[in-house]
């Protein structure tokens, strides 16, 4: 790992304040922070600012939780990010994606129509970093402008995750 957990010794109030966004108090700690958050310890003020935009796409977000894991499994899958994509199939599955589904993710495909825009979608924001009037206007048929914005942010901020995790060498614990 390149950028390892900060040592439990190193860990001062401002450090675990950081992570009250996301983490209850009893696990902002080097083990209770995980393998995915441990390394974020080393800078405070980053974090705190990363992860109070990341309890948004994960929590408050306004997209469906099969959509928003659709998004956040084909960025996983497009950025070779292992502890994303194992962790984010778990919570699929919760969301209600079959293991079809998610085998179809990694190839790019969907049943539904809907999905497969939805994919389409990642696919060209993270080719592109823009999307198509057309894509934009497919999306509306469904989707609002808050709904849209947070596709739009959950696939910029997945991808900046999956880089952070794939460069400081975070592998999944399963």
């Amino acid at each position: 790992m390149r950028l390892p957990p900060l040592p439990a010794e190193r860990w001062d109030d401002r450090t675990r304040d950081a992570f009250k966004a996301l983490l209850p108090r009893a696990r902002r700690n080097p083990e209770g922070a995980g393998p995915a958050m441990a390394p974020l310890a080393w800078h405070p003020d980053l974090t705190e600012k990363f992860l109070g935009f990341s309890v948004h796409l994960l929590f408050t977000s306004t997209l469906p939780p099969r959509i928003r894991e659709l998004v956040i499994l084909r960025v996983a899958h497009r950025r070779d990010c292992a502890y994303e994509w194992i962790h984010h199939s778990q919570f699929g599955t919760e969301a209600g994606l079959s293991a079809e589904d998610i085998a179809g993710v990694a190839d790019g495909k969907a049943a539904d129509a809907f999905e497969q825009l939805i994919l389409d979608s990642v696919d060209e924001l993270d080719e592109k970093s823009t999307l198509s009037d057309e894509t934009w206007a497919a999306l509306s048929e469904r989707l609002d402008e808050k709904q849209r914005m947070d596709l739009v942010f959950t696939v910029g901020g997945y991808i900046t995750l999956s880089i952070a995790l794939n460069t400081f060498g975070v592998s999944s614990e399963h």
